[in-house]
């Protein structure tokens, strides 16, 4: 009775698995911090890929780790960057079997850490990091992205993205835009996941939002989709029920949340411990980000989940 009156209901379709793909190294590598998570050769991608797509996981989406970086961050839109390389081998072997999602941002290439190019004075120059986020959604969809997810939150991305895709014949590439991604503590795993650390010791609550608001989201998601937005997404997830809730209210455009990396390593923490039931904590997680609306969830905890809902 009470499966049969569930208000929410969390499955194998509502994940998308983040994969982070590094150039240069010979073997997968653990992340130490986000346990069961691994940086991937490509060729090790394509193969955790395959596993994904068997338990019937619909989505990933893909981080690049470059061997070099430098002010530009060429490596996210050069043709031969990690994850160009990995999207046309995945597209390869996967076919249309999983929707093939992109990170289109510049912190993981650049040397300075920064979601976009920096000006003479050290802050991000907005127009000119639009112009190369142009770039990178091209080169992902020239490789064999679904999807592009620019994460940077600069001014006017989703616009400059979806007239570069255009412009060079990819009107069918979606924009997944990160709208309402909030400066949050939360990150730290990611950050070592992708080698990435601000110069100086920075941060990004520049053009990040301020995990004090709420309203300011509902601005942000509606400005992204009048630019052309296919799906939006608040990120971090579990922390922010509010405003995905809100969201869900204002637009209709599908919602995805990103249950980010440190609300996942807590869970495994304390679970390692044997302070909670990890796997349990985990399957509620995600089913009240589905209550409070998201019709997708970005997790480490896909494939576990996957194989759970699955027994």
């Amino acid at each position: 009775m009470r499966r049969l009156v569930a208000e929410a209901r969390l499955s194998v379709d509502d994940l998308v698995a983040p994969i982070f793909v590094r150039e240069g190294i010979e073997e997968p590598r653990p992340v130490a911090s986000l346990p069961g998570v691994m940086q991937h050769t490509v060729a090790s991608a394509v193969k955790e890929a395959r596993h994904l797509a068997g338990l019937g996981i619909p989505g990933l989406i893909l981080f690049g780790v470059p061997a070099t970086k430098d002010p530009s961050g060429s490596g996210a839109f050069a043709p031969s960057g990690v994850v160009q390389v990995a999207l046309r081998e995945l597209r390869d072997e996967l076919g249309d079997e999983m929707v093939l999602m992109a990170d289109l941002c510049l912190d993981e290439y650049t040397d300075h850490g920064h979601c976009g190019v920096l000006d003479g004075s050290g802050r991000v120059d907005n127009d000119r990091t639009l112009e190369l986020y142009g770039r990178v959604a091209v080169a992902q969809a020239a490789a064999g992205a679904d999807v592009v997810a620019p994460s940077g939150m600069m001014d006017g991305q989703v616009r400059a993205i979806r007239d570069a895709l255009d412009g060079a014949g990819h009107p069918e590439v979606a924009i997944l835009a990160y709208a309402a991604k909030y400066a949050s503590a939360l990150y730290g795993p990611f950050r070592e996941a992708v080698d990435v650390s601000i110069a100086g010791g920075g941060d990004r609550r520049s053009y990040q939002l301020d995990p004090r608001n709420r309203r300011e989201a509902r601005l942000e998601v509606a400005e992204d989709v009048a630019e052309g937005a296919d799906l939006v997404m608040v990120k971090p997830a579990l922390a922010y029920l509010d405003v995905i809730a809100d969201v869900r209210a204002a637009v209709d455009v599908p919602l995805a949340a990103y249950h980010v990396s440190g609300e996942y390593a807590m869970v495994k923490a304390a679970a390692e411990r044997g302070w909670i039931d990890g796997p349990a904590v985990l399957r509620e997680h995600l089913t009240a980000i589905r209550r409070a609306g998201a019709d997708l969830v970005l997790t480490y905890a896909a494939a576990e989940l996957a194989e759970a809902l699955q027994a």
